[in-house]
């Protein structure tokens, strides 16, 4: 049930960002969820793509610093306390979040969350017990 997320060590410099978006623009790659991260000098961009192994390719061989990390996938509905029900499963899992971040799906009512925890086969088979719908990576390309 895990996503493919690409992970980017990004410089904290003008231009940069534009650099490797546009890389992966000309390679063709769309880009369906990101989220960035960042210090004075550096930032992490996390990304899921429609073809992962063709990103990190095209991003490596433009000297660009990439990993693939797999992650959990969810659709919540749009309601008050939904995103806490989710996170309240998960700690009662033992489930460390590392980090998370949410984007639009085209499922109206609804929002995708992107989960880094300490298990994911273990977060996802705790999620679908309590009725919690753990998406597919094909779902979202």
């Amino acid at each position: 049930m895990a996503i493919k997320q690409i992970s980017v060590f990004v410089e904290n410099k003008p231009g940069r960002l534009a650099d490797i978006t546009g890389f992966l623009a000309d390679g063709g790659i769309s880009i369906r969820a990101f989220s960035i991260a960042d210090t004075t000098d550096f930032g992490i961009l996390r990304l899921i793509v429609s073809d992962t192994d063709k990103a990190a390719k095209v991003l490596k061989d433009h000297g660009v610093a990439v990993s693939i990390t797999e992650v959990v996938g969810i659709s919540i509905p749009d309601v008050t306390g939904a995103f806490a029900k989710v996170v309240k499963l998960l700690s009662d899992a033992g489930e460390n979040v590392e980090y998370a971040y949410a984007f639009l799906t085209p499922e109206e009512g609804h929002a995708y969350v992107i989960f880094r925890v300490d298990n994911n086969e273990k977060a996802c088979k705790h999620l679908k017990e309590n009725g919690i719908d753990v998406i597919e990576e094909n779902s979202l390309l």
